[in-house]
């Protein structure tokens, strides 16, 4: 194994953590909160030492890592980071504990939004902006590892719109660059302008900088306990639904606005993420539920995020977590399997059917009816991810229930730490205490938060190598 190329790389993602610890002391500096300064500076001063410490380590090395030592770095970089991140967190005048440190961190870096924290008005505004902070990051590190693992020839699952070539070839590390710098400048573009919007809609300035980096991310940290006391007027929940949208949209979308033909192209998985939002809007419409807080609840289900403005009964409850698991576009932030396999899972399945009552039929066999064809591999890695999302949330349910949370709860706790989205009003899991619950039940909860970000599947392939060198 290349150690010491897993070093090189590891060492890239410990920097930025530096970078958010110096934003954060000269937020303390500039607002006068000096009792929070020595926690960052710590922080800043830890996370040089480590990043320097893996980057001297591994800077002679092979850079070209295989698809295993891919998977290691992305694993490695989740538990690295988060051990980092908490460090605000476990040095803070909250006493909080280690595990329930990580455990934040962990949340924040997955998108998730489980929160230790009760009274979040009451909390050191950096500690707010530190929490918010690791949302970002985590949604940036996400992105990063999409496109190193889809260019990867191992994972067999190619996606030509990842590089807008005419050659499809996502395989050069000059292509994988690019890719990189392309995902930068779209993600840093969509955080200033839904900071803009928000800001421009009322909502004071720092409310509205924590929450471009929450909804940017398809993550459910809050600067306050509730929603509804930063979100109130329709101009406001307008900007809110478009933000939501963006979030669960194809990344690379806004680099083809304005090209017609690419848009059309190479951007069908989002036309139908936005035909399936107005569907189930409609649906939700004739079961008496209208309004823009209901349109807010089912796009933060599909975009992963899990904010709302509404508190459901039970059966609107199950209906959302349903809706969390399909997920949004394959190059976002959303987690849950994701429309693109759930749409080739349903396609081949359909063709299957029509096979047996007519044999002789001809068969469309296409990825939303554009030009790629849906290959054996593709079938196969959707199936395989497919079982592997209700694996997990199998094992998770038990080991839940085995803690003495009820089997209700369990069974949407899992959905929800699998599918990285936050315990609100909508899915009628607001009560859970999170800093109570036994430390087996923190530690599954941490596990899941991120094998529900990099999926089952990933792991399988690390223990298959382990296990079976040959």
């Amino acid at each position: 194994m290349n150690l010491r190329g897993i070093s090189f790389y590891l060492s890239l993602f410990c920097f930025p953590v530096s970078f958010l610890a110096f934003i954060n002391i000269l937020y303390a500096s500039y607002f006068d909160y000096f009792l929070s300064i020595d926690t960052y500076f710590t922080t800043l001063l830890i996370s040089l030492i480590i990043g320097f410490g893996l980057f001297y380590y591994g800077k002679k090395a092979k850079k070209n890592i295989n698809f295993f030592e891919q998977l290691i770095l992305v694993i490695s970089t989740y538990f690295i980071a988060s051990l980092l991140i908490s460090i605000p967190f476990y040095l803070s005048n909250y006493q909080v504990t280690f595990l329930n440190s990580i455990f934040e961190s962990i949340s924040g870096l997955t998108g998730t939004g489980f929160s230790i924290f009760k009274n979040i008005k009451y909390l050191d505004p950096t500690l707010i902006l530190w929490r918010s902070s690791s949302q970002w990051i985590g949604g940036l590190f996400f992105l990063f590892f999409i496109i190193i693992i889809f260019s990867n020839k191992t994972f067999n699952y190619k996606m030509t719109n990842l590089t807008f070539s005419a050659e499809g070839n996502i395989n050069s590390e000059v292509n994988i660059k690019d890719n990189i710098l392309r995902i930068l400048i779209i993600y840093l573009v969509l955080s200033i302008l839904i900071l803009t919007l928000l800001n421009y809609s009322g909502l004071r300035l720092f409310n509205s900088l924590n929450m471009s980096m929450t909804l940017v991310s398809g993550g459910g940290f809050l600067p306050t306990d509730s929603i509804n006391k930063i979100i109130s007027t329709n101009f406001q929940k307008i900007i809110f639904i478009f933000s939501l949208i963006l979030s669960m949209l194809n990344f690379y979308l806004l680099f083809n606005i304005f090209n017609k033909k690419t848009l059309i192209k190479e951007h069908k998985e989002d036309l139908y993420l936005i035909f399936l939002s107005i569907f189930f809007c409609i649906l939700i419409y004739f079961n008496n539920y209208q309004g823009l807080d209901i349109i807010i609840s089912i796009i933060s289900s599909l975009a992963n995020s899990g904010l709302t403005l509404v508190e459901s009964d039970n059966n609107l409850s199950l209906y959302f977590l349903l809706i969390t698991i399909i997920g949004g576009s394959l190059i976002s932030n959303t987690s849950g399997i994701k429309l693109t396999r759930f749409y080739i899972l349903l396609k081949i399945t359909s063709s299957e059917i029509i096979k047996l009552i007519s044999p002789n039929s001809i068969i469309n066999k296409t990825i939303f009816n554009s030009d790629r064809k849906i290959s054996d591999d593709n079938v196969k890695i959707s199936f395989l991810i497919f079982i592997s999302f209700f694996l997990s949330l199998f094992i998770l349910s038990s080991l839940l229930v085995v803690d003495n949370i009820g089997f209700e709860k369990s069974f949407k706790l899992s959905i929800l730490t699998l599918t990285n989205t936050v315990n609100s009003e909508m899915f009628a899991m607001q009560n859970i205490n999170f800093s109570n619950l036994l430390t087996s039940s923190k530690i599954s909860l941490i596990l899941f938060m991120v094998i529900g970000k990099i999926e089952l599947i990933s792991v399988f392939l690390i223990f298959k190598k382990i296990l079976f060198r040959n």
